[in-house]
């Protein structure tokens, strides 16, 4: 730089400019007294007037100060805690009214039981992975959790059952799953009194599986083995529900939805908004394990590709690949017809990116239906019904699916059935906790508590 330049007077942008001169020769000295004594109340004005501004306009940030707990986290527990900490941008979760006050405690097992099997990235984005996001979300509510077992309410297990995958099919195996949990409720029982003293009546498990409870993939399977006896007096959360009664669903229970990961929806909708084009009428992946049709969703995606593989209006794949999710956003009507059991991950995906749910499921319950109006946001055919897909779709293009869309694309839907670390007013752990808190007349602390 020049000196010259240096020269130059800079002009400064100040908002608000006041120059004074006075300059009056020939006065008196006591109108020179006078107008200097102005002179210096007016900048003594000023000079208080922009510092109150400044100080009122500018609140210094105040910190939160660090939870100190009453009891020393286990080493798979604090890891676990900490690392989705680190990544967390979400506010401060207050407990609402609504929930008064319910606490929960969450037993620290050994890590073999939970944080070991995390080894395998895919344990905690899987289809079966709400029993680790409800965990980690469990872990971050605060105004939620309890340190101190004598104030809970309810007792949250954590096991990980479904990350033991084939290495024939890669697909989750829980053939261990009963000796698992039968082996962490041994060792909670010989560290802890709060099982024995209620047999296990306000404990919490997870059961993200095919047929929940009953811990197989396959129903007449999972009908003769049942639900193990240990776990009869418990709650389940569980994917697995039906209008109708089933041996699987003979436990108290709670109807949550299966696990797809918040961040592949936001990087998905990023490059296409749920409102842009959609050129395909109707998507759906069959998967090839559907050869025969014997056994797998009873028939009914082998009936969907032998009568709507050669039909323009139908977007149909034997093989998923990576992207699917993008084409999801760029279809109207996506099929969720039953897999080995009446529920599907297509189901969520549908919903979160946009596309009309076409429910192929009969007798299917459906999670959070006092949050997501199912009625309003999805179409339901029964699976004698297959062979009219066509019509029933191209009816409802032609009549009501604008309703069903704006339904469908408010941003409190997707987020009642989508799992994230840390708990958001109204999402699928948000949820849990509503439905939890209406079975606290299972609470042994609340039913010891002397009456109001």
């Amino acid at each position: 730089m020049m000196a010259s330049e240096l020269q130059k007077p800079i002009k400064k942008n100040r908002g608000f400019y006041v120059k004074m001169r006075i300059l009056h020769k020939g006065r008196q000295p006591e109108k020179s007294l006078f107008f200097r004594y102005y002179q210096w109340i007016l900048w003594f004005s000023f000079t208080l007037y922009f510092l109150t501004s400044f100080f009122i306009t500018n609140k210094p940030i105040t910190l939160s100060k660090p939870r100190a707990s009453g009891s020393k986290l286990s080493l798979p527990s604090r890891v676990l805690f900490e690392s989705v900490n680190k990544t967390s941008q979400q506010p401060y979760l207050k407990n609402p009214a609504m929930f008064k006050d319910l606490k929960i405690f969450i037993y620290e097992l050994p890590s073999e039981y939970n944080e070991n099997w995390l080894s395998n990235k895919r344990c905690s984005n899987h289809l079966f992975a709400s029993e680790v996001a409800i965990h980690r979300a469990l872990l971050n509510a605060d105004d939620f959790r309890t340190f101190d077992p004598n104030e809970a309410d309810l007792f949250f297990v954590p096991v990980y059952v479904s990350c033991n995958f084939s290495t024939v099919n890669g697909f989750p195996t829980i053939v261990h799953a009963r000796s698992l949990l039968f082996s962490a409720i041994q060792f909670i029982t010989k560290n802890y009194p709060f099982w024995n003293r209620s047999q296990g009546f306000d404990h919490i498990f997870v059961a993200s599986h095919d047929y929940g409870a009953c811990f197989h993939a396959m129903e007449d399977r999972a009908i003769d083995n049942g639900i193990p006896e240990f776990l009869m007096n418990s709650i389940l959360l569980q994917t697995f529900g039906a209008n109708y009664k089933h041996p699987c669903q003979d436990v108290e229970n709670v109807l949550i939805p299966p696990y797809i990961s918040p961040e592949s929806i936001r990087k998905t909708l990023e490059k296409a908004p749920l409102t842009g084009n959609r050129d395909i009428m109707v998507k759906k992946g069959v998967h090839p394990k559907n050869v025969s049709g014997k056994f797998y969703s009873k028939r009914v995606r082998t009936e969907i590709w032998r009568r709507y593989k050669g039909d323009r209006r139908f977007y149909l794949q034997r093989h998923r690949f990576t992207g699917y999710q993008s084409e999801i956003t760029r279809s109207v009507f996506c099929l969720c017809p039953l897999g080995w059991a009446p529920w599907s991950p297509r189901l969520v995906e549908s919903v979160a990116l946009g596309c009309v749910p076409v429910i192929i499921a009969d007798g299917i319950r459906l999670p959070f239906s006092s949050a997501v109006k199912w009625s309003e946001i999805s179409l339901t055919v029964a699976e004698r019904e297959v062979g009219k897909l066509g019509q029933i779709l191209e009816h409802v293009a032609a009549t009501n699916l604008s309703t069903i869309q704006k339904n469908l694309w408010d941003p409190a839907v997707r987020r009642a059935l989508l799992f994230n670390d840390h708990m958001q007013r109204g999402d699928a752990t948000w949820q849990i906790l509503t439905s939890l808190y209406k079975k606290l007349n299972r609470s042994y602390r609340r039913s010891r508590a002397p009456s109001q």
